[in-house]
């Protein structure tokens, strides 16, 4: 991994990445099940895709989560610094 990989590693964009991977293949699961009459099948692998995206949505969300607090965390620090320079 490069210095820059290592600074852009997020764990959690990892996760939502794998669950979309998973998610994709389930779907193609289920299409090719339902062109083989296997409903059953298509049903199950049409249900696990829905809650790998599920999961999918929820890691990508507590990335935004994560994401806005760090920005607003460093406007903070930005006004604070600011103010103790006597610039505010």
């Amino acid at each position: 991994m490069t210095q820059a990989q290592a600074k852009r590693y997020n764990p959690v964009l990892e996760e939502a990445s794998r669950e979309l991977e998973a998610a994709a293949h389930d779907a193609q699961v289920a299409f090719d099940c339902i062109a083989l009459g296997e409903l059953n099948r298509a049903h199950t692998s049409a249900l696990t895709a829905r809650v790998a995206a599920d999961a999918a949505v929820t890691a990508l969300q507590a990335a935004l989560l994560t994401a806005s607090a760090g920005r607003s965390r460093l406007g903070q620090d930005a006004g604070r610094a600011g103010r103790e320079a006597g610039h505010g």
